[in-house]
């Protein structure tokens, strides 16, 4: 628990409890009980905790609550306090709750997950790319394509075109390949050269190539390697 100091109006200081958090890459916080608890004490601390979170000048936006299988006398408590079921896990139960007055943007839950990149180039040999406002890539000043993840039941090239015209701005194809990063990270320097092949010499077809991620986990390009090298 973290304990949280206030002023009261005899100007002494009052010592509020709140649930410890850590912060996640997209302006939420996550709770992971560890300690057994009565459902009781948990609910006060969660009230106190909403309120806390609901006056951070950051924003905090989705809330999750990790609860191991042992601790699940504290479902109810959670679920009066607005939280919802999202996955559940043979050892523990994700619950989450959205501190905005807004629909929520949280992503549902899936065991697989397809996520998608836009290459766009212009006449101008320009690249459509974005900075991100939140995620691995906020403040680290990467110029990256869109991305995004298909929602439920949306075709895969309708989820493409929906993230480009959610994003802006133009940089020429060089500039972006020549990036760091891009050069840095094997698949991304593979898909940088691919599409340069397609923009000069307009090759179709595809072969693998086994490639590694950002995240460090293989994947597999597909594309014509015999046109790339010409």
């Amino acid at each position: 628990m973290l304990v949280d100091e206030q002023m009261v109006p005899e100007n002494s200081v009052q010592q509020i409890e709140l649930l410890t958090t850590t912060d996640d890459d997209y302006g939420g916080v996550l709770v992971e009980i560890k300690n057994p608890m009565d459902s009781n004490v948990f609910g006060d601390l969660l009230r106190a905790s909403i309120l806390q979170w609901r006056q951070c000048l950051l924003g905090t936006k989705g809330v999750w609550i990790k609860l191991p299988i042992e601790h699940a006398n504290l479902i109810e408590a959670a679920v009066k306090e607005g939280f919802w079921y999202h996955h559940a896990e043979p050892d523990y139960l994700m619950l989450v709750h959205w501190i905005p007055k807004t629909a929520h943007t949280l992503p549902a839950n899936a065991s697989n997950r397809v996520a998608i990149g836009a290459f766009v180039v212009n006449s101008k040999r320009e690249v459509l790319v974005v900075q991100e406002n939140s995620g691995t890539f906020k403040g680290t000043g990467v110029w990256k394509l869109p991305t995004g993840v298909v929602n439920e039941g949306e075709d895969i090239c309708t989820a493409a075109i929906r993230e480009v015209e959610e994003e802006t701005g133009w940089m020429p194809i060089e500039e972006y390949s020549a990036q760091p990063f891009v050069k840095k990270n094997p698949l991304f320097d593979s898909i940088a050269n691919i599409c340069l092949a397609k923009n000069d010499m307009k090759y179709t077809g595809f072969s693998p190539l086994s490639s590694t991620s950002n995240s460090g986990e293989t994947s597999t390009l597909y594309f014509n390697s015999e046109d790339l090298e010409q």
